[in-house]
């Protein structure tokens, strides 16, 4: 099979699923597990593509020209392998999580859930895929419909209001900022084409450029950069797994993804080192961690404090974009995948905490370590990746992060980095240091049958929590990707 047909079917195999998912909604065994097997096959063929990527080629796939020298085509180089390889790896993994929790929380409208879930990831692997800005917007904006009616699932009056958050935030940003700086950009270099180096140098003055950047910064929303970040935790009224899908799987990724590529691909390191809003940019990347590490210190709610988490993990992603130098981008790419895997791991045993034992504060989770140990020390463990401690594979990418603030003298962004990962130790070890250390509050009334999560969400949390420590002894494929990427990135 070509390289440019795999990518096509690659991408049509979440579509697969959810016809099948609509096919067999009345046998909920056989749905769940066609959900699965597609998610198997679509890593698979993710994998057969990771092969031809490491040995050089470039899969292409010329599908629609909307207007000369515009077209909807699919290119895979090794940015996106990085996206395409987490994304596809997490969806059967989550879905094998989500058939415990749906079924364990009683959640109705289970069919809608798996084919949206499932339509998601082919919105994923369609940005991931993108060999033009054209192409990435049409699949960014697709992601982000598609994923409304998993934010509304609960069709209560907040989730229809959070809904509208959702989605105001998000197409404020993408049309009124984003495809703004896409279409001055066409205007300037006559493409819009993803390219080794840039597109936009010598094509305009530096205070030109400079504005543009600042349009593809705040226009990815997705990117959740304050002040454009509501969405995100409003986006937690939905069930857990959905959470999961935004947060490590496929929507905010596809944000920092899409800053990362522009970054490399539009500007071109040696372009963005030299424009003047990339400093002050990097430092409100900057701002944005700080704030809401403090903001997730004081969240009572486990939901709620991981959200904000989340908004200050992904401006790690920004800000390596923005150091504009290699070491920032090898840093930047490799926290797409570190990050997704900790985060992931986190949200799963919230969930398995509400389901279990029906617990949403952490001030009321003192003692659940001992009758919830796995579902803790997982926690354990992706806390330690969010961290950016050792043995977990966040570790690696903070360190590449914080050697690219060095080489770009930004001394002040190490000591950002720095405060974040001071305030991430306090505001996620509470959560296991209370549940294993400290005794359950005298008004619990805890039933004595509070045990593990259902078995499926068990084995999805222990399967991302040792991902996470295996990203940290084997993180060869993703730092070789990306060292792909800065190779001729200048």
């Amino acid at each position: 099979m070509s390289g440019g047909m795999l990518l096509l079917v690659t991408a049509l195999l979440p579509v697969a699923a959810a016809g099948g998912v609509l096919l067999l909604r009345k046998s909920p065994n056989v749905r769940e597990a066609s959900t699965l097997i597609f998610g198997a096959l679509t890593f698979w063929h993710v994998l057969g593509l990771l092969h031809r990527v490491q040995e050089g080629e470039r899969p292409r796939l010329d599908m629609l020209e909307v207007v000369p020298g515009v077209q909807l085509a699919f290119e895979l180089e090794p940015l996106g392998m990085v996206f395409a390889l987490v994304a596809s790896f997490l969806w059967p993994v989550t879905s094998l999580y989500a058939i415990g929790y749906m079924r364990g929380h009683h959640e109705e409208n289970q069919t809608r859930f798996f084919f949206f879930f499932a339509i998601a990831i082919a919105g994923a692997l369609g940005v991931a895929f993108s060999a033009n800005l054209f192409t990435l917007f049409v699949f960014y904006e697709f992601l982000t419909f598609c994923t409304v009616p998993l934010v509304t699932h609960h069709q209560t009056e907040e989730a229809k209001k959070s809904g509208r958050v959702y989605l105001g935030i998000l197409l404020t940003t993408s049309v009124g900022l984003q495809l703004v700086a896409i279409i001055w950009t066409w205007v300037l270099a006559g493409t819009v084409d993803f390219r080794t180096g840039g597109i936009l140098a010598g094509t305009a003055s530096t205070g030109v450029l400079s504005a543009i950047l600042v349009l593809y910064v705040y226009g990815v929303g997705k990117a959740a950069v304050m002040p454009f970040h509501r969405w995100l935790p409003a986006a937690m009224v939905a069930p857990t797994p959905v959470s999961a899908l935004l947060h490590a799987v496929a929507v905010v990724k596809a944000g920092v993804f899409t800053v990362l590529k522009i970054a490399v691909y539009v500007f071109g390191i040696d372009l963005l080192a030299t424009l003047t809003t990339t400093s002050w940019l990097a430092w409100a990347a900057g701002a944005t961690i700080i704030l809401a590490s403090l903001v997730a210190f004081k969240k009572d709610n486990l939901k709620a404090r991981l959200a904000y988490s989340t908004i200050s993990q992904l401006s790690y992603i920004v800000l390596g974009a923005l150091l504009a130098n290699e070491l920032g981008i090898i840093g930047g790419g490799m926290h797409i995948a570190m990050h997704a895997f900790g985060k992931i791991t986190l949200f799963f045993a919230a969930g398995a905490i509400m389901v279990a034992a029906h617990e949403k504060k952490i001030s009321r989770m003192h003692g659940l370590g001992r009758t919830m140990p796995i579902t803790f020390g997982a926690f354990f463990v992706g806390s330690l990746s969010i961290i950016g401690l050792p043995p977990a594979g966040g570790a690696w990418s903070k360190w590449f992060l914080a050697m690219g603030t060095l080489e770009a003298e930004q001394y002040g962004l190490l000591a950002v980095l720095m405060l974040s990962t001071l305030l991430g130790l306090y505001y996620l070890l509470e959560v296991p240091v209370k549940a294993f250390f400290f005794a359950p509050p005298e008004d619990a009334h805890r039933s004595e049958g509070i045990h593990e999560a259902p078995t499926p969400s068990l084995i999805a949390i222990c399967i991302t929590a040792a991902a996470t420590l295996g990203l940290f002894i084997w993180p060869e494929v993703w730092r070789e990707l990306m060292t792909m990427v800065v190779g001729g990135a200048g």
